[in-house]
């Protein structure tokens, strides 16, 4: 039995209960007889198709349990009465019209009635019924549906704000990239720029060499043999020129990394220290200098003379930076965290840092370009920079700058940290007695300056001279009379100095061989 298909029957005058039980289980219903209005309310609660009832046995139900139910039915439900009713002439009681009221969906049969009337009625009740469980199925339906939608949208807003979350740090960690990608392709650019015109300082340094060897050599020859003062005199200025010219190829070589450093430990803290003489002459007493130097010894592998060179030029440039005077400060340090393309390892930094006019942002990228100056004309090569630059990297190591317009400028050298020597004094070999100059020499170099100034004076400290023009032309001698010493440049046209050099300890090995050159890209 299906509890809300039953038909509930309420009446209690003599067998009207039983006969309309009986005329509802003919159409094979299912009925519950209620001994009273409460006991129909209590049914209803449990569920039910629709009631039959008699007028009679709901009178007065306003105040009851029943009128309580009704009043609280869901939306959905207007539930289904037949009420078969006393015929009587004339319009109905107040309080019949009231019974009716509180009972709502209400059919009025008045009996006698006709048991084919009831059945259909019966019938047409539970149709309506239903169609209201029905209407009570969609609307869960739609609640359920409802329900599901406020879900999905609660969770698709979470889904929004999760993925929104999950793009935005996709997109910072892009821009991190690009960020990271520009900086390292301004990096290679600048790299790749200062390799060119490293190598085009170097070429530019050899040839320049050939020239001043030529020069210096040949005014020192005049210098010595002139017996005239004023012509003595005339060759000591042109060969003081010639130093200063030897001097700008340095840096030029410096900044191409192909000059030829000595590296060893050195005491940076004393290197800075040993300086505080040559500084205070050189800068001047307008300005005020203060050393920071790290507790304790800094060893690194460097050139000493080159570093003192770098930081001589690195104070300078902070004295021009100060014309109205300032604070020169000269610090050490060390740094376990290498920077730019330096290999991992620990570092000894030395920074001298001024308070003067500082760079503009747009110059910065150029300061350590050869011949770039924000000096006035004729204050400056813009050669400083770009020699201790060389200087640093020549040295496996690196030079920094930072700058603010109007405050002034900090460049840093960064070197390599090494084991502290346990000695650091060389002993100097002690020069043997003089050698009498005999013997016969082979000089070989493609530039005749070079090779007939180079011949010369050898000749005139008391030696034979052989010249040769070329590695072949001077291993064709070879082949004919070995000398006592060869004497090669290294970068000839044909046959370069070191194969030379290679193919004649072939011919006499045990033929000493001294290899010269002002440019050598050496590994």
């Amino acid at each position: 039995m299906i509890v809300e298909e039953r038909i509930l029957i309420l009446a209690l005058r003599g067998r009207d209960a039983q006969i309309l039980g009986d005329l509802v289980a003919k159409e094979d219903h299912h009925f519950l007889v209620c001994a009273d209005a409460d006991a129909l309310a209590a049914a209803l609660a449990e569920g039910a198709g629709a009631a039959l009832v008699t007028e009679e046995s709901i009178a007065g139900v306003g105040e009851s349990a029943l009128a309580d139910w009704l009043s609280r039915q869901p939306a959905w439900s207007d539930f289904p009465f037949i009420l078969l009713a006393t015929k009587r002439a004339g319009t109905r009681s107040r309080e019949a019209s009231d019974v009716l009221r509180t009972l709502g969906n209400v059919v009025v049969l008045e009996r006698p009635i006709h048991s084919e009337t009831l059945q259909s009625a019966v019938n047409s009740a539970l149709r309506v019924r239903r169609r209201q469980y029905e209407a009570r199925a969609r609307l869960g339906e739609l609640q359920n549906a409802e329900s599901r939608l406020t879900q999905l949208n609660t969770s698709l807003e979470a889904r929004i704000a999760e993925r929104t979350s999950e793009l935005s740090d996709t997109n910072n960690m892009l821009m991190q990239e690009v960020a990271e990608r520009e900086r390292a392709q301004a990096a290679l650019a600048q790299s790749q720029k200062i390799e060119a015109i490293g190598q085009l300082t170097g070429g530019i340094a050899h040839d320049f060499n050939n020239l001043l060897t030529v020069i210096a050599g040949n005014l020192d020859l005049i210098e010595r043999r002139a017996d005239d003062p004023r012509i003595t005199t005339y060759a000591s200025n042109a060969g003081q020129a010639a130093q200063r010219a030897a001097k700008l190829t340095n840096q030029l070589l410096a900044f191409s990394r192909t000059q030829q450093l000595s590296l060893e430990p050195v005491d940076l803290n004393r290197l800075v220290d040993g300086m505080r003489d040559l500084l205070d002459r050189t800068i001047g007493p307008h300005v005020r200098k203060v050393q920071q130097l790290s507790a304790g010894s800094i060893w690194v592998m460097a050139d000493a003379n080159q570093v003192e060179l770098a930081i001589l030029n690195l104070a300078i440039n902070a004295r021009d930076a100060m014309p109205d005077g300032g604070v020169l400060t000269i610090a050490t340090s060390v740094s376990e965290r290498a920077v730019d393309d330096l290999a991992d390892g620990s570092y000894g930094i030395v920074r001298v840092t001024d308070t003067g006019t500082g760079i503009a942002p747009e110059l910065m990228a150029r300061v350590f370009d050869p011949f770039f100056t924000t000096k006035a004309i004729g204050k400056g090569t813009g050669l400083g920079l770009s020699q201790v630059f060389g200087i640093s990297r020549q040295s496996r190591g690196t030079a920094r700058i930072e700058s603010v317009e109007g405050q002034g400028t900090s460049v840093s050298v960064w070197l390599p940290v090494t084991a502290t020597p346990l000695d650091s004094r060389r002993q100097s070999p002690r020069p043997e007695g003089a050698r009498t100059a005999t013997g016969r020499i082979l000089v070989v170099d493609d530039d005749d300056g070079v090779r007939l100034f180079m011949a010369e004076s050898l000749r005139t400290l008391g030696y034979q001279v052989i010249d040769a023009s070329g590695g072949r032309e001077g291993l064709a001698f070879l082949q004919r009379d070995v000398p006592d010493v060869l004497i090669v440049d290294f970068a000839m046209n044909g046959m370069n100095g070191v194969e030379m050099a290679a193919a004649a300890r072939r011919l006499a090995p045990a033929l000493p061989i001294i290899l010269v050159t002002g440019y050598a890209e050496i590994t």
